[in-house]
């Protein structure tokens, strides 16, 4: 059966290249009829954040991510926090060191980084050298009676030779044992590290496939010398291109939001999001940009991901949001928006009118969080016009003669609605000879206080002739 894994280290949010990487093994897992577990990689205890490991799921469920296994949720692989594994490694690294593939390190962190500076200074790559691999039975013994304090390391084989690995999207990659150093497998605080507990943990829950970023591709020789040190097959493998920012520098949080939950918070859709992580580094088949999550399991495939890396483009993210806002039915609309409408002065307006605001804004929406500004046009006594086009446009005598007109007309009329505003409109024209944009425009700034504001006809129904009145005559003081 094929299973994969996702398998974070609860040290913060879950970034967006994670959840490309879960959607990714996600789709495979499920075309596949296998089975996805959730693992976490907590051995670096120094970096561990509390809740961490909470909002890592809830961001996974919040994404439409379903897990077969994992911490709370149970399996036959368990425990799924390598925390909890300790004793499991502990095994594995005395057989390592039993058949010599391991041994015991002694350096202080004072020689290793005297050790480094002077490799450093020679233009060298920074590396172990080995020192303790020559340390006798007896010493080594000696020292550890002596309860010294060490770390456990790989030994890597003397004699070079060419690891080749068989890339689900790469192809054959291969990168010679020269270039690992003796990692460390344990550290001096008894825990494992990254390069021991992941093939440990991979083999024991029978992962088939690891799907991880390209920057790992460099550590592909030190697994593949464990898996072959331990007596196991490997899984295959699958390297992800990287996600760029604009520059084409690594994404990080130095320039814009990379936590999940940072866009959830700013009212992103998780459909959205989905559709545009998936689409960073992976092209359809067909050309087609929005895909519902069934059809992005559908059309997935390891074959059409790309080597190269992906640029974060936030404005095709927006605008593939904004899509999705469109096409929700009004009654799921507002239900996605009461969150955010909470957090607004408008919560405890009148629902009825509160619902037909929001009905106008839908198509202006490009993220839920954008509604507490947007209302404010709609119950703010006194909404002020802040653009500067806006401003300028309505400082024109073309559009004061037509903004007077319209007062004019709006005074003679007992109420103004969507039905009747074409006469209104057409009576200005036949007044002022004014037609086109230079008609338009005014009424819609003056009533919107914006370039590409909501349906003219909706605000002028919504606001009645009281408060276009008073909109008009605002416009005509600029």
């Amino acid at each position: 059966m094929v299973r994969l894994r996702f398998a974070p280290s609860p040290t913060g949010y879950l970034h967006v290249g994670g959840l490309r990487t879960a959607l990714f093994c996600w789709f495979y897992v499920r075309q596949q009829g296998g089975k996805f577990i959730f693992r976490l990689e907590d051995t670096d205890q120094k970096r561990l954040v509390e809740g961490a490991e909470n909002d890592l799921i809830r961001m996974l469920e919040w994404a439409g991510i379903d897990l077969n296994e994992g911490p709370g949720i149970g399996g036959e692989s368990g425990p799924y926090r390598q925390s909890e594994r300790i004793e499991i490694y502990s095994r594995h690294v005395q057989k390592l060191l039993d058949d010599e593939n391991a041994y015991h390190c002694f350096c202080s962190a004072e020689r290793l980084e005297k050790l480094k500076a002077g490799q450093r200074a020679k233009g060298e790559t920074t590396r172990y050298d080995g020192f303790c691999r020559r340390l006798s039975k007896a010493e080594v013994s000696r020292r550890l009676g002596e309860g010294d304090q060490h770390v456990v390391r790989m030994k890597v084989p003397e004699i070079p030779e060419t690891l080749v690995l068989d890339d689900l999207i790469r192809g054959s990659v291969s990168i010679e044992t020269s270039q690992t150093e003796d990692q460390v497998l344990v550290k001096s605080d008894g825990f494992p590290t990254y390069h021991l507990a992941v093939v440990v943990d991979d083999h024991l829950m029978n992962i088939t496939h690891v799907v991880r970023g390209e920057e790992w591709l460099s550590s592909f020789p030190k697994h593949l010398l464990l898996y072959r040190f331990l007596g196991w097959d490997p899984p295959r493998f699958a390297h992800l291109p990287l996600i760029l920012n604009p520059d084409k520098s690594k994404l990080s949080k130095r320039q814009g939001d990379v936590a999940v939950e940072d866009f959830r918070t700013q009212g992103y859709l998780p459909e959205a999001l989905v559709n545009f992580v998936s689409l960073l580094g992976w092209s359809p088949a067909q050309d087609q940009e929005l895909f519902s999550l069934s059809e992005l399991l559908e059309e997935f495939s390891f074959g059409r991901v790309n080597k190269s890396g992906a640029v974060f483009d936030r404005e095709k993210l927006n605008w593939m949001n904004q899509q999705y806002i469109q096409n929700l039915n009004l009654e799921d609309f507002h239900q996605r928006l009461l969150p955010f409408l909470a957090e607004t002065t408008y919560a405890g307006e009148d629902e009825i009118l509160l619902r037909k605001a929001i009905k106008i804004l839908q198509p202006r929406l490009v993220t839920l969080s954008e509604i507490g500004d947007r209302l404010s046009l709609f119950f703010d006594n006194n909404p002020v016009a802040t653009d500067p086009e806006v401003k300028n446009l309505l400082r024109k005598d073309t559009s004061k003669n037509v903004l007077s007109i319209f007062i004019k007309q709006l005074e003679s009329i007992d109420k103004l609605t969507e039905e009747n505003f074409a006469s209104v409109v057409e009576n200005i024209q036949q007044e002022t000879m004014i037609k086109g944009k230079d008609l338009w425009l005014p009424l819609r700034y003056a009533i919107t206080l914006e370039a590409q504001g909501p349906d003219l006809k909706l605000m002028v129904d919504f606001f009645g002739k009281e408060k276009c009145l008073h909109l008009a005559r605002q416009a005509q003081e600029l």
